[in-house]
C-alpha cells in the first residue's frame, strides 16, 4: 500500500505563451510589477535559466510545457505529423505520475488547467513509460472538457428536439475525436464531474458568463482549490501568444494578465488555512521569444534565436529561500528534480540538476 502524502502543496505557474526576460523580470521595463517588485523578495529567482541549445530541442510551448514536467529534454514531433502540431507524446514520465506512483494521491489532487486555444496540451497528462502512463494520469480542468461534460450532459438529460439532439450528438463526436489518446472515451472522475456540475451552476450553459483566456485559467484554479484540493497543479498560462495577431499589446497586456493572475493565485493561498504555509510555487515561462529589430513586431515568433531560449524561473514557498537572486546559468528541466526533491520523490530519468540556490 502507498503511502499518503503529507508533502506540500505544489503549483506550478507556466508563464506561458513565451516572454522575454526583459518584459517579464527586467524591473525597469517588466508588465508583470507585482510579479517582479513584489513577489520576488519572497522567495528565489533565477534570472538566468535556459533552454539547450541541443539538438532537437525546441522553443515551442508544447516542447517547454514537457520539459518542465519531464524533467528531460527530447525530440518531440507531432503524433499526426501536422505543420505545427504540437500533439507530443512524453517518452519519461511527467512529475503527476511520479508523485502519484509514490504516494496514495488520486488523479483529481493532480491537475493540469489549460487553456481553450491549445487543445494538443489537454493531453500532456501521461508518458508512453511502460512503468507509469495513464494509471498514474493527471487530471484537466479546461473549457474543452467543461464542454464536453456539458455535451454529455444535455443528451442525457435535456429535452430536446430530434434537430437539436442529432446537432448536440454531431458537436459531441467531433470533440472526443480531439482525443486521440483515449478515442473519446476519457470519462473524468466522479470528483471532476461534481466539479463541472458546480461550474454549470455558476456560469451555465451558454458560455457567455465565464470568463476567457487566462483570466477563465485563474478563476478554474481558484474554485479547484476550494472544491477538490488539489496538491500538484500546471496552470497553462498563454494570453501573450496573442502577439501572433500582429499587436505588440496584445503581448504586453497578456503579460499583465498573468501578472495579475498570480497576484490572485497568491493571495487564495495565504487566506486559505489548507495552502497557507503548506504551498510552492514554481513559475516558469514554457519558452522565451525572438528580439528581431528588423519585424514590426520584434518579439512575435519564437525561433530558436537566443534570446527565444532565455527564461527564468522564481520559486516560493515553506522550505524556500527568501529575497535570493541566482545569476548563474541553470537548465529549464532542473525544474522538475526540484519539484521531485520538494514534494518527496526521485527518478532515474532526470536529466538536471536540482536548483539548490532555492532551498532555505
Amino acid at each position: 500500500m502507498k503511502p499518503a502524502y503529507t508533502g506540500p502543496n505544489l503549483i506550478i505557474v507556466r508563464f506561458g505563451g513565451g516572454v522575454r526576460r526583459v518584459e517579464s523580470i527586467d524591473p525597469d521595463h517588466t508588465y508583470a510589477p507585482y510579479f517582479r517588485n513584489e513577489l520576488t523578495k519572497r522567495g528565489a529567482l533565477f534570472t538566468n535559466m535556459e533552454i539547450s541549445q541541443s539538438e532537437g530541442v525546441t522553443t515551442s510551448h508544447g516542447g517547454g510545457t514537457l520539459y518542465i514536467l519531464t524533467g528531460r529534454y527530447d525530440e518531440y514531433k507531432d503524433v499526426g505529423n501536422k505543420f505545427l502540431g504540437q500533439r507530443f507524446e512524453a517518452r519519461v514520465p511527467t512529475v503527476f505520475e511520479y508523485l502519484r506512483k509514490h504516494y496514495d494521491v488520486p488523479e483529481h489532487e493532480t491537475l493540469i488547467i489549460n487553456g481553450e486555444d491549445r487543445t494538443d496540451e489537454e493531453f500532456y497528462t501521461f508518458s508512453n513509460h511502460h512503468l507509469f502512463g495513464v494509471n498514474y494520469r493527471s487530471n484537466v480542468l479546461s473549457l474543452y472538457r467543461y464542454k464536453t461534460y456539458l455535451l454529455r450532459q444535455q443528451l442525457q438529460v435535456g429535452a430536446l428536439t430530434d434537430a437539436e439532439r442529432e446537432a448536440k450528438s454531431a458537436e459531441l463526436k467531433q470533440m472526443e475525436a480531439i482525443d486521440y489518446r483515449m478515442a473519446g472515451n476519457d470519462r473524468q472522475s466522479p470528483r471532476i464531474q461534481e466539479f463541472w456540475a458546480h461550474w454549470r451552476g455558476l456560469y451555465g450553459d451558454s458560455g457567455f458568463k465565464n470568463s476567457r483566456g487566462d483570466r477563465l485559467l485563474t478563476d478554474l484554479v481558484l474554485d479547484a482549490m476550494r472544491l477538490l484540493r488539489p496538491k500538484l497543479m500546471m496552470i497553462n498560462f498563454n494570453d501573450p501568444d496573442y502577439v501572433h495577431w500582429g499587436n505588440p499589446s496584445h503581448y504586453t497586456e497578456g503579460i499583465r494578465i498573468i501578472d495579475e493572475g498570480i497576484r490572485r493565485l497568491v493571495d487564495a493561498v495565504d487566506a486559505d488555512e489548507a495552502y497557507r504555509d503548506r504551498t510552492v510555487f514554481a513559475i516558469v515561462p514554457d519558452c522565451g521569444r525572438d528580439t528581431n529589430p528588423y519585424m514590426a513586431v520584434e518579439f512575435q515568433h519564437h525561433f530558436g534565436s537566443k534570446s527565444s531560449r532565455e527564461i527564468f524561473a522564481f520559486l516560493m514557498g515553506p522550505g524556500i529561500a527568501k529575497g535570493v537572486v541566482v545569476d548563474r546559468k541553470v537548465d529549464q528541466i532542473a525544474v522538475a528534480r526540484t519539484v521531485g526533491r520538494l514534494m518527496g520523490f526521485e527518478a532515474q530519468f532526470f536529466e538536471s540538476d536540482v536548483l539548490e540556490e532555492a532551498f532555505a
